[in-house]
């Protein structure tokens, strides 16, 4: 019975994509399987309905949406992994493949199944127009068919599957919506009682319930929300999409030499990494847990503290807007020093904020003492937020009753404490992180106003703060300075990040400031931007909900591409340009890591044992990382290349050229090419759908001289190209050193 319905299948498939083929289809069908305006097109009628289509369009994009996930993501993917058959362009040598064969399995067609998913849920949301769409989703299957790259069995049972998924989803999301609406949200329930007949009539709620139900509705909702993004994010970082940064896993790599500091940072990244992979070992998850975690806490404390002070309400709009700026999202999984950081300062931010009532108590000041400590254990900028209380003690009288009391003193005592192994540890080491620090910041120059520095400064921040939540922000500092009498949390707020943001902007005249160096300034700011426009809104500004809803959207889109730039390439018809990719520097680098570790494999075959050299600290922590002999190598298998000056952590442990058992030995010394530069009229050439790869090859480089003087021989291997797909992500250049002196 099998082999008839397999020889049958194939006998269909040989008759429409072979016997009915014709230059009209030809032409037509591969349009359909997938044109590049497809997916750009389908998002602006999705924003559309968001925005015009009333109660029913929000609530049909929500359902549609978890249909094609059910019926793509869950169903056709697990079926298709499970039964491996094999798509008809590899197993049928005859096959007129007008589209390239994906290698996923064949059976089930998720085109057809998305399609039909969609006529699914039209019919129940638009009867009266589920007809074109069953006719467009009929045309797409027959398309699969035609093309080449699925049978005519195939896209029966994606249809069949897609048209259940999409009912089964909307029944099920009726179902929930009854029974958690009705408990944890009843006014919203109250008004929309059932998903599938979004216009149909309210139920009546008493005005006690009400009452008492309009600020919790709103916690439990950002709860939610909390909970879900927690949820995604660990999956996200456990699925493997992005790699370790430089500086993860140079961190990392410090989780194994405890330390009370180190060369450039306070001990509290070692720490918490340890804690990580402690829990999870050394993986990608096991690395950057904590940044998640920690995401979540900050968006519990924030969401508590507005609503306490503003309102529940504004609280869950706060967590929207931080959900949807690149930076936060950046931060809530990877794991570097702002994470914690960012944490530390929020929460002496609301412990200060309490203390400095007229009821504030001793123990609110030790609680933000210890977190502003804690936060310079994170990292050293944690200390200017002494200068933000000093500021607000200085402009709100009231506060400074509080000097007379010992709250506050207690508080820089125990800040103090924290700053101990710090301390120790740089007496010990002849303070080299304050010649470092003082290095970064270009102490030693002489002031040079320039607006170079400035422009790419504002121009980072507008693209990490989100353009509309940057305005926003900016807007709402400057007008909220007026009500500072009035309004003593929006100077709290005020004080708490604007001088961070001011004071960096302007040494940004003087020199380059890194995009992320104001951080710990961007929630006090977003707490006050929420509350101001909310205050707006309320006094009648029309325009505040459009314009917050234009942040969102543009905000989402851009963490969404984010977190996997192919997306980017979907949803414009155009990929990404590799110089322009934001995520390059958490990509590729597993690929990169197989290939040093067969070209080292070579070397060492050749007799005698042969180690790595790097280039920089933060390649020797990711081949450190991702070579499986190099995780745990007593002595390490990886090295930065020898400096005749302290550059970094690795200068304090063991080098190889110390290495007795290292002397005679081969090295393999790789480096990484520099930035590739956009040729002159890429844009134009990106646009009308030319070459992927619009970047200038960097130049080849000389190995370094002092390679040559530590090795008898030093001879070039060569450049290797990084790929994902047709696109180079790295360059490397590989050496072989042969025979340490």
């Amino acid at each position: 019975m099998i082999s008839w319905l397999e020889a049958t299948d194939t006998a269909l498939f040989h008759f429409v994509n072979q016997s009915l083929a014709n230059p009209v289809f030809d032409w037509l069908m591969p349009q359909l399987g997938g044109h590049a305006l497809f997916i750009p097109v389908l998002l602006a009628a999705a924003l559309l309905l968001l925005w015009r289509g009333g109660r029913r369009g929000r609530v049909f994009v929500l359902v549609l949406g978890l249909a094609i996930t059910l019926a793509d993501g869950l169903l056709c993917n697990t079926i298709r992994d499970a039964l491996g058959r094999p798509r008809p362009g590899v197993a049928l040598t005859d096959t007129r493949a007008l589209l390239r064969s994906s290698s996923r399995g064949s059976l089930p067609s998720a085109h057809a199944a998305n399609w039909f998913a969609a006529t699914a849920v039209v019919f129940v949301f638009y009867r009266r127009r589920w007809r074109p769409v069953a006719a467009v989703a009929t045309v797409v299957a027959f398309s699969r068919v035609y093309n080449g790259v699925h049978y005519p069995g195939d896209v029966l049972v994606g249809a069949v599957l897609g048209a259940g998924a999409g009912l089964a989803t909307v029944w099920l999301a009726n179902a929930v919506w009854a029974g958690v609406g009705r408990r944890w949200f009843p006014l919203w329930w109250a008004k929309l009682p059932s998903l599938a007949n979004p216009d149909g009539p309210p139920k009546d709620l008493s005005a006690s319930t009400a009452a008492a139900e309009a600020d919790r509705q709103w916690l439990r909702l950002g709860w939610w929300l909390i909970a879900a993004l927690l949820l995604f994010r660990l999956g996200y970082i456990a699925s493997g999409t992005i790699s370790l940064s430089e500086d993860e896993a140079y961190q990392w790599l410090w989780s194994k030499h405890l330390a009370l500091s180190y060369y450039s940072k306070p001990p509290g990244i070692a720490l918490i990494q340890f804690a990580g992979t402690t829990l999870w070992g050394d993986t990608e998850l096991g690395v950057r847990f904590c940044s998640p975690v920690f995401a979540a806490i900050l968006s519990l404390v924030l969401l508590r503290f507005l609503a306490r002070e503003v309102g529940a309400r504004q609280g869950f709009w706060l967590l929207l807007a931080v959900t949807a700026t690149p930076l936060l999202g950046a931060g809530a999984v990877l794991m570097t020093v702002d994470p914690p950081l960012v944490l530390c300062w929020t929460l002496a931010m609301v412990m200060g904020w309490r203390a400095a009532q007229p009821d504030g108590r001793t123990h609110h000041w030790l609680l933000a003492g210890l977190a502003l400590g804690l936060g310079f254990l994170s990292k050293y900028s944690a200390a200017y937020q002494l200068a933000c209380w000093a500021l607000f003690f200085a402009l709100w009288p009231p506060a400074r009753a509080h000097l007379r009391r010992p709250g506050p003193y207690l508080a820089l005592l125990l800040f103090a404490a924290c700053t101990l192994p710090v301390i120790i540890w740089n007496a010990q080491h002849d303070w080299i992180t304050a010649t470092h620090v003082a290095s970064n910041a270009a102490l030693d120059e002489q002031w040079q106003p320039t607006l170079r520095h400035f422009g790419e400064f504002v121009g980072a921040e507008v693209a990490l703060l989100n353009p509309v939540f940057f305005v926003a922000a900016l807007w709402a500092a400057a007008a909220s300075w007026r009500g500072r009498r009035e309004r003593p949390l929006w100077l709290y707020l005020f004080c708490m990040g604007m001088p961070v943001f001011l004071g960096h902007a302007a040494y940004a005249l003087h020199s380059r400031i890194h995009p992320n160096w104001i951080a710990p300034a961007v929630l006090p700011m977003f707490c006050l931007m929420v509350a101001y426009w909310d205050a707006r809104g309320r006094a009648g500004g029309r325009a505040v909900a459009s314009w917050f809803g234009a942040g969102m959207v543009l905000g989402l889109l851009a963490i969404v591409v984010m977190y996997d730039t192919r997306l980017f390439g979907k949803l414009t018809g155009r990929p990404l340009p590799v110089a322009l990719n934001p995520m390059r520097r958490v990509q590729g680098w597993k690929e990169t890591a197989a290939v040093v570790e067969a070209a080292h494999a070579r070397l060492a075959a050749e007799g005698p044992p042969a180690f790595i050299l790097a280039h920089h600290y933060g390649l020797t922590g990711l081949l450190s990382f991702y070579l499986p002999a190099a995780r745990g190598a007593s002595p390490p298998l990886v090295y930065p290349r020898s400096s005749p000056t302290r550059r970094n952590q690795f200068d304090f442990w063991p080098e190889y050229r110390y290495a007795t058992n290292r002397r005679g030995q081969n090295a393999l010394y790789v480096q990484r090419l520099g930035g590739d530069q956009l040729q002159p009229g890429w844009f134009w050439k990106w646009l009308a759908g030319g070459g992927v790869d619009t970047a200038a090859r960097p130049p080849l480089e000389s190995p370094p001289a002092v390679l040559e003087r530590e090795f008898e021989t030093v001879t070039g291997l060569g450049v290797f190209e990084v790929k994902r797909g047709n696109r180079v992500l790295h360059r490397l250049q590989l050496f072989e050193c042969r025979h340490l002196r």
